[in-house]
């Protein structure tokens, strides 16, 4: 059954509209008509709705039942990612979600390539964030993730106390002749904790940017004995974790 994302809650008697794009998916894309059911998901729950009136302007919905049960990972992973070439933000924000992230941020770090247009790069994060809606639906999630413009890492330091587990994806790390393996730092984690990973752009995190992560509690990981693409790294992460979790 589709499922679809509230932008208003229900009303007190279970109401609701849905309107826009998700109007002209429900009426054009699905074809569906009065007294045909869905889920809308509305506050982090989800139910099923009837569909009780079809206007110009919306699609005019209530409760029926719920709420359903929910498929969110039991902890709250961000992932952070450097700056990318190529449409690899738009891949690890559909997967991401799909595997159940809270939150994605953007880094401009030193080895990015890309340089960010502030400009242009508000497209680009509305693209993103219409990409982990869609995501969200199609894997029913009961939670968009945050979608998070580019910040420095000057800036992603004052935010690391919103986070019970630091962890930063090593490159060098996975070199020594004892890494520290994801499985290891697994077991530390609990269910309901924050957890903030980071990772590097195509050409990696400099040494002066780990150095920096390690002094804020930052733990390395290391990912294997195979260099991952930079789109690849946190949909490994993410899939280790749910394979922990779940």
């Amino acid at each position: 059954m589709q499922r679809y994302f509230l932008e208003n809650p229900f009303d007190e008697e279970g109401y609701a509209a849905l309107e826009g794009e998700d109007r002209k998916h429900i009426v054009n894309v699905m074809r569906m008509a009065e007294e045909d059911m869905l889920i809308a998901v509305s506050a982090g729950e989800a139910y099923y709705a009837e569909i009780t009136d079809i206007t110009q302007a919306a699609v005019h919905i209530q409760k029926e039942e719920g709420p359903l049960k929910k498929s969110e990972l039991p902890i709250d992973v961000t992932i952070v990612c450097g700056l990318a070439k190529g449409d690899k933000h738009d891949w690890i924000v559909q997967k991401g979600t799909e595997l159940g992230v809270a939150e994605v941020i953007l880094l401009k770090a030193e080895r990015s390539v890309v340089k960010w247009d502030d400009k242009k790069g508000v497209k680009k994060i509305e693209r993103l964030r219409k990409i982990a809606k869609q995501a969200a639906e199609q894997s029913h999630r009961t939670v968009i993730p945050e979608i998070v413009e580019p910040i420095t890492l000057r800036q992603l330091t004052k935010v690391v106390s919103n986070y019970d587990v630091l962890l930063v994806a090593d490159e060098e790390d996975a070199k020594t002749g004892n890494p520290h393996r994801l499985a290891e730092r697994v077991k530390n984690i609990s269910p309901g904790q924050k957890v903030l990973v980071v990772f590097g752009p195509e050409g990696g995190l400099a040494r002066e940017e780990v150095d920096v992560l390690h002094s804020l509690g930052f733990l390395p990981i290391a990912l294997g004995p195979r260099i991952l693409r930079t789109e690849t790294a946190p949909l490994y992460v993410l899939s280790a974790l749910s394979y922990a979790f779940e």
